[in-house]
């Protein structure tokens, strides 16, 4: 479906902006970058952004300091609700009955596992990521140096910086119009990808030490619970690139992560280098995400869930050829 954001837009006074829980970089990008368009495009439009706590590196951002993490009392309905980067409503968390008062609603996602559920969607799964679909929505001669900073940030998350498949052609050609915006595109790549705190070291050190290589060693899994959470004083976003570390290891086809976020309850975290498609994997236990990158919650023991997603993946490679199934 061919989206025109000022179609859209017009006659309304009123729009909100949500992206999934957890946010992570592509999801802060692509948000921040449409509210700061919107915010100078389109002042007369009040606009909002409705996100769970930004992580700390993503503050270099602007506006970020504007985004709201709770609904405030008696909020009135939105004309508008633009969804970004969220595969379903449930993904919104807190936001999600701002979407359902909203009196129209915008889904611009790249996750295989969206099923369209907005009144207007512009969901394009072979897209590096949503922040490379806002750029496409924009007048590119519109685009700020701060709208540029945002969405640069949010095709360098989901893209590994310029490396993972979904990389293409036309991503490069976008990152180069934004950086001919006059962003520093290299700081952005080392303060919000690449360095991380002292903290985030160690309990990166210790999913890989307590890391774990199953099926004939083409599956790496980790698991971080609740007691090393509270023990190295960690957050949530303090595990953000964990997964994507494991699956770098040589030999594995998938890497699982497990995050526990009450007790018999997981955050997974999948990877994957081609062979194995995660999303389906997701998909089937209620989750979503892209070919090679995907999640889900689950509830149980970590065998349980450990036990149940590898079960999946070894229906795959086994039909690929790539590994027999260990018994």
């Amino acid at each position: 479906m061919t989206i025109v954001l000022k179609d859209i837009l017009k006659d309304k006074r009123s729009v909100a902006l949500g992206g999934h829980v957890r946010p992570d970089g592509d999801c802060v990008g692509s948000c921040m970058g449409l509210y700061l368009y919107l915010k100078e495009q389109f002042p007369h439009i009040h606009t909002d952004v409705y996100l769970e706590d930004v992580p700390e590196a993503y503050r270099m951002i602007s506006g970020t300091d504007e985004v709201k993490t709770q609904i405030p009392d008696g909020a009135e309905p939105y004309d508008l609700f633009i969804c970004l980067d969220c595969g379903d409503t449930k993904r919104l968390g807190f936001s999600e009955p701002l979407f359902e008062a909203a009196a129209e609603t915008l889904c611009i996602d790249h996750h295989i596992s969206n099923e369209a559920f907005a009144d207007h969607n512009y969901i394009v799964p072979d897209a590096s990521s949503t922040s490379e679909l806002v750029f496409r929505l924009t007048e590119k001669e519109k685009i700020s140096k701060a709208v540029a900073e945002a969405l640069y940030m949010g095709i360098v998350h989901d893209t590994g910086v310029f490396q993972y498949s979904c990389t293409s052609p036309e991503t490069m050609e976008i990152a180069a119009e934004l950086m001919r915006k006059g962003i520093n595109g290299s700081e952005i790549i080392e303060k919000t990808y690449y360095e991380k705190t002292y903290i985030q070291n160690q309990i990166l050190g210790r999913a890989l030490l307590e890391s774990m290589l199953i099926m004939d060693k083409r599956c790496i899994v980790s698991v971080i619970r609740q007691r090393s959470m509270r023990f190295f004083h960690a957050q949530p976003s303090d595990l953000e690139g964990i997964v994507s570390q494991l699956r770098q290891t040589k030999g594995v086809e998938a890497a699982i992560f497990l995050h526990e976020i009450e007790p018999q309850k997981f955050k997974v975290s999948l990877r994957s280098k081609g062979a194995v498609d995660v999303s389906v994997i997701a998909k089937h236990f209620g989750g979503g995400g892209h070919v090679r990158a995907a999640g889900v919650t689950m509830s149980g023991s970590s065998h349980d869930v450990i036990n149940n997603i590898t079960a999946r993946i070894a229906l795959q490679l086994d039909h690929s050829g790539a590994v027999s199934p260990q018994e």
